[in-house]
């Protein structure tokens, strides 16, 4: 093990073990997601943004929803295939904590505008009418910088928690990216104030968006109930399909991981905690675009439209 000096228990450095048996095997499936997710997500924030019709509230925050996706799998993709791929298994320690404050950011960040999105989808139905003047650019715009400036601020604790710890047992991370548990549980010191304050900030960010979905969806549900027309309850329940597609895609791993991490012990063998912990963070970026690509309307007749116009383009060259 090394150390920054003799007589420090701050590690200089993580060495990341995965799977090395199957490590090439592994990669293929991850490098494919990963480029969907980068293309998909940036391919939908170009549509939403070159596309006046798509120009609402709704797909403002689908965009942000798609650059927060973009951020989070980059925070850990490129580096868990260099560990796959080059057997690049070293990280320095600061790096490390870096790594861990922006993997927590940005799912608290997801986390959040899912949420807001929730929000958004609770107006569209039950006040129509005051639809665009409530969810103006400005509010959207706040709405999002209060998301990430919250998992900013509970996040940041995480670091000088884990930093503080002494590290005596080895250096050994059994994760491909620097999690905060997986860090913390390889420390030799009491890591009851690291748990705490996990679950701490998993009720206040996960806790809080959960239950503010689950109230807008009793309302939205109330409200779709009272109208009398078939044509419009089918309508109203068809513009949620998508977002309820990407809070299962989002919530069912986060909840695997986080549960097994705390209270799994060694009842689940380390290698799936490791792959579910990155299906956490790939499955949305990539689920996400293909869902509402395919479950949204006017995102669908966009992207035909798009083509269209590059197929006119290159005939007319």
């Amino acid at each position: 093990m090394s150390f920054l000096n003799g007589s420090s228990l701050t590690p200089a450095s993580f060495f990341i073990p995965g799977l090395e048996e199957v490590h090439l095997w592994i990669s293929f499936p991850l490098c494919t997601m990963y480029s969907i997710a980068i293309m998909g997500n940036f391919g939908l924030i170009y549509l939403i943004y070159s596309e006046e019709v798509l120009h609402r509230p709704m797909y403002i925050f689908l965009a942000l929803l798609s650059f927060t996706d973009v951020l989070m799998c980059t925070s850990t993709l490129p580096n868990t295939l260099c560990i796959l791929w080059f057997n690049l298994k070293v990280i320095d320690f600061e790096a490390c904590l870096a790594q861990m404050f922006f993997v927590h950011t940005f799912t608290g960040m997801e986390s959040g505008v899912l949420m807001l999105m929730a929000l958004d989808r609770y107006v569209a139905i039950c006040y129509p009418l005051r639809y665009a003047t409530i969810l103006t650019h400005s509010v959207i715009a706040k709405a999002g910088l209060l998301t990430l400036l919250r998992g900013v601020m509970l996040v940041i604790p995480f670091t000088f928690l884990t930093k503080r710890l002494p590290y005596c047992r080895g250096n050994i991370i059994p994760h491909t990216y620097c999690d905060h548990m997986s860090v913390a549980k390889i420390s030799c010191g009491n890591v009851k104030v690291n748990a705490i304050y996990g679950l701490v900030v998993a009720l206040l960010i996960g806790g809080f968006d959960i239950l503010c979905i689950t109230v807008s969806y009793t309302m939205i549900l109330q409200a779709v109930v009272r109208l009398s027309s078939a044509d419009a309850r089918q309508k109203a329940f068809s513009t949620c399909t998508a977002h309820i597609c990407a809070i299962v895609i989002t919530y069912v791993p986060a909840f695997f991981t986080f549960f097994t991490h705390r209270f799994g012990g060694h009842t689940i063998p380390p290698h799936i905690h490791i792959i579910m912990a990155n299906l956490y963070l790939l499955m949305p970026p990539t689920m996400n675009p293909i869902v509402y690509g395919v479950k949204t309307k006017q995102i669908r007749e966009s992207v035909i439209r798009f083509f269209l116009k590059g197929k006119d383009s290159s005939l007319n060259i």
